[in-house]
Order: structure tokens, then C-alpha cells, then sequence
């Protein structure tokens, strides 16, 4: 009887749970903001963060916040905290990194994305469509960033 190579333990990447961590709005200068007859020029920023919850638990909150102006006047402000827990096994580091970069805020933008849709709606505002955002480009800029950062010291 020949001895079986053990078998490595099967990488797993579960969805535990999605939800909004915060979510605001602002329309400082309602009600005249609504009489202008612009279209809204849009700035958004864009965040992640992950950290362990608890053994093979990882959480990832994705910040949105979309700024609005018309002329020189903020229209809207909208920031929403997009969360996700992950149940995340088996995995070698730097694939845990990328994983936690790149494939838990895949999830959740659109989540993120329908969240701040519905907010701007009912806030008055005609509904905005958040284009996807290329988070493996995301990450690859901030590991060169990082890189180059490490090779400057």
C-alpha cells in the first residue's frame, strides 16, 4: 500500500453577508439648487479597506462619495460605505490580497452603485449611472505605487 499524498485543502471564497455600513446625503443649497436648468458637473472618489474579522473573515467596505456642482453651487453630496463579509480560506497571501482588492469590491459596487442611484433620486435629482470602475487597475497601480515608494527609500 503506497502512502496518498495529502490532498491541499481547497481554496474557498464565500459571501457571508452585503450591507450599508452609512450612507448620507447632502443638498446644501436646496431649494434654488433645483431651479438651475445645468446639467450637474460629477466628481467621485473611490475607496476600499479590508480587514480581518475573525479567523478566515474578512470584511470590505467600499467608499463612494459623489460630489455634484451646477456653475460654482454643490448640488448634491452623496456618500455611501458599501460593505461586504467574506469567508475566505485557503488562500496564499498574495492571492488573499487580490482578493481582497480586486474580487470582494467586484461584488460590491453594484451594490454601491444602486444605493447611491436610489439616494440621488430621492433627493430630488434626476438618476445617476455610476460607470463600472476596473478595480484589478486599481490595485495593480497601487502595488507599482508601492514599489516605486520602497525603491525611493
Amino acid at each position: 500500500m503506497t502512502d496518498q499524498p495529502q490532498q491541499q485543502a481547497q481554496p474557498l471564497f464565500n459571501i457571508e453577508k452585503i450591507y450599508i455600513k452609512d450612507l448620507s446625503v447632502e443638498v446644501p443649497n436646496a431649494p434654488q439648487i433645483f431651479l438651475e436648468r445645468e446639467a450637474p458637473q460629477m466628481e467621485m472618489q473611490i475607496n476600499t479597506q479590508s480587514a480581518p474579522v475573525e479567523n478566515d473573515i474578512y470584511q470590505t467596505v467600499l467608499t463612494l462619495t459623489i460630489s455634484a456642482k451646477i456653475k460654482d453651487k454643490a448640488a448634491f453630496v452623496v456618500e455611501v460605505q458599501q460593505a461586504g463579509i467574506f469567508r475566505i480560506q485557503n488562500l496564499p497571501k498574495e492571492a488573499l490580497e487580490a482578493a481582497l482588492a480586486i474580487g470582494c469590491p467586484n461584488i460590491i459596487f453594484p451594490y454601491a452603485r444602486e444605493a447611491v442611484s436610489s439616494a440621488v433620486l430621492n433627493a430630488g435629482f434626476p438618476p445617476l449611472m455610476l460607470q463600472p470602475v476596473n478595480f484589478e487597475l486599481l490595485y495593480m497601480q497601487q502595488q507599482q505605487a508601492k514599489a516605486a515608494g520602497q525603491q525611493a527609500n
